[in-house]
């Protein structure tokens, strides 16, 4: 082997006077031919687009995330769905799945994706100046991804995340505020910077939710500066009179607007498919989609027992009671009077003891609509529906100076919720009498008190969308939920309002117990929800 060393050394020495002191040959020396050196950057945005809408992380985990913390704690913390399963939203109870699911995925998935994408078209990158639509999508995304994490746990690596290529292998953790800071600020940028004057370079190809829409991304933009507003609006007045006023006027206007990524059943499963509803469809991920009596009750209006004053989405939600596998689906009952939702913090014990031995819970109890479920269907980021809400609620507190009143913008919302439903079938018309009817029926301040009635619609809307509901059940107190006291919970019987760190990240980076969010438990609070950081 040394014999063989000398050689390779003796024959470089030789070659070195041919190439005399041409260091661009030497140079091609280290590039390997047979690597894939550059990488098309409008590839890596639709991937990243990709790990944004369904779990985010490697090829074959599109279900992860979502199976593991948008349900595992999301669905049943806000109690839009129930199990008699153990996941921490269910059962108060540590998961350490749910726990590490998004903080392991995003960060590995697409937030790496997307600081490439920067990385390489700033200064001494491949692709310095060009791609700049795509750079500024790059840029609201990050903070929509970021937005998310710090949601979901408190203070998180934000400045030096996600910067492993310049030797940053345990990246600090930023405060809360300050990444909402930050947020505001990468958010105004971008939607100023976003320009249709500029080579487009493929965006519109790749951009798989907006088709390279310059328009409907910043609106994007301000809808989200608009949520980011409203979050902090119980902490910092200032901050949040500052961002919504910026973003009044500015964002989304109609169903049109909506942010929604596009899914198809093939060419892959792990990377084309809604990873919510495989989490769900029988023979992949078997979760059961049982709607909480919370939310049946809801829908069923004031008197259960006659549907005149049901709610609309009632059966457009619910598919009734079914049984459902890989091969077959075979309905029960979808009379709408006999809607009967499984209650939260239930074991099979406690719920035979109120309903008796042997019950069979596909013939008692409601599930999601079987036609919210095609593994196609569109993943939720943010609705028009859901700003308009935002929009009233800021009316309604004198925030941000916006125009309109907060009842002309509730009904806009509950408008806008009930037409949506068609993206995903054809037949869920609700047609114009029948919101007029809701409307009026519960009259807006009326019927409850008027932000009561905000929350309980951007509940209804955040379906699928479930880390926003349980962030927004967080904030406005909407709905009012009855939490549960399962045996050996780890909560005290209230409801979490973070996840913990992973355990991982935990033992390999120090700053993570020096500088995350203290104490690391269920129950502890985020800046924005009245706790430290």
């Amino acid at each position: 082997m040394k014999y063989i060393k000398i050689i390779i050394l003796g024959a470089l020495v030789m070659a070195m006077p041919m190439a005399g002191c041409d260091t661009d040959a030497l140079h091609e020396l280290n590039i390997d031919p047979q690597s894939l050196n550059e990488i098309d950057l409008n590839f890596l945005f639709t991937a990243a687009e990709l790990g944004s809408a369904s779990g985010g992380g490697a090829p074959g985990y599109n279900r992860h995330v979502d199976w593991r913390t948008n349900i595992g704690m999301g669905s049943y913390a806000i109690q839009y769905m129930a199990s008699l399963g153990g996941w921490a939203g269910e059962k108060y109870r540590e998961n350490t799945e749910t726990d590490a699911a998004p903080f392991t995925y995003f960060y590995g998935g697409q937030l790496k994706i997307f600081q490439d994408i920067i990385r390489q078209t700033s200064e001494g990158g491949y692709a310095v100046g060009r791609f700049h639509n795509l750079v500024q999508a790059t840029r609201i995304l990050m903070a929509w991804n970021y937005h998310r994490l710090t949601d979901m746990y408190g203070s998180v690596p934000y400045s030096e995340a996600a910067r492993g290529i310049d030797g940053i292998f345990f990246p600090k953790y930023d405060d809360q505020k300050s990444i909402y800071e930050a947020l505001f600020l990468e958010l105004k940028g971008a939607a100023e910077a976003l320009s249709a004057s500029e080579l487009d370079e493929g965006f519109s190809q790749s951009d798989i939710i907006y088709n390279g829409d310059i328009e409907k991304w910043r609106k994007f933009a301000y809808s989200i500066m608009l949520r980011l507003a409203m979050r902090v609006s119980n902490v910092d007045e200032g901050m949040a009179n500052q961002w919504a006023g910026e973003a009044m006027g500015k964002t989304f206007t109609s169903n049109e607007d909506n942010a929604y990524v596009p899914m198809a059943v093939g060419p892959g499963q792990n990377t084309s498919q809604n990873g919510i509803i495989r989490a769900y469809y029988p023979g992949d991920g078997d979760e059961p989609n049982f709607l909480s009596r919370t939310m049946i009750n809801f829908l069923k209006g004031t008197d259960p027992d006659d549907v005149a004053d049901d709610d609309p989405r009632l059966m457009i939600l619910s598919g009734g009671t079914y049984d459902w596998t890989p091969n077959s689906y075979t309905p029960y009952n979808q009379n709408p009077l006999e809607q009967e939702g499984l209650p939260n913090g239930y074991d099979r014990g406690m719920l035979e003891e109120e309903y008796g031995e042997g019950i069979i819970l596909i013939t008692k109890f409601a599930r999601l609509n079987i036609l919210l479920m095609d593994l196609e269907e569109p993943y939720p980021f943010m609705t028009y529906a859901e700003v308009e809400f935002l929009l009233a609620e800021a009316a309604e507190r004198g925030i941000g100076g916006g125009t309109g009143t907060a009842k002309e913008h509730y009904e806009k919302g509950v408008t806008a919720n009930m037409k949506d439903y068609t993206k995903y079938d054809a037949s869920f018309i609700i047609d114009d009498a029948a919101i007029s009817d809701y409307l009026t029926r519960y009259e807006y301040g009326v019927y409850k008190p008027a932000l009561e009635m905000i929350g309980e619609q951007v509940w209804v809307d955040h379906l699928f969308n479930w880390y926003e509901a349980w962030s927004n059940w967080k904030r406005t107190g909407f709905p009012q939920l009855t939490p549960h006291d399962y045996p050996g919970n780890d909560t005290g019987g209230t409801i979490p309002r973070r996840l913990k760190y992973s355990i991982d990240e935990l033992s390999a980076n120090f700053d993570a117990v020096n500088g995350g969010t203290k104490p690391d438990e269920y129950t502890t609070r985020v800046w924005w929800d009245g706790g430290n950081n």
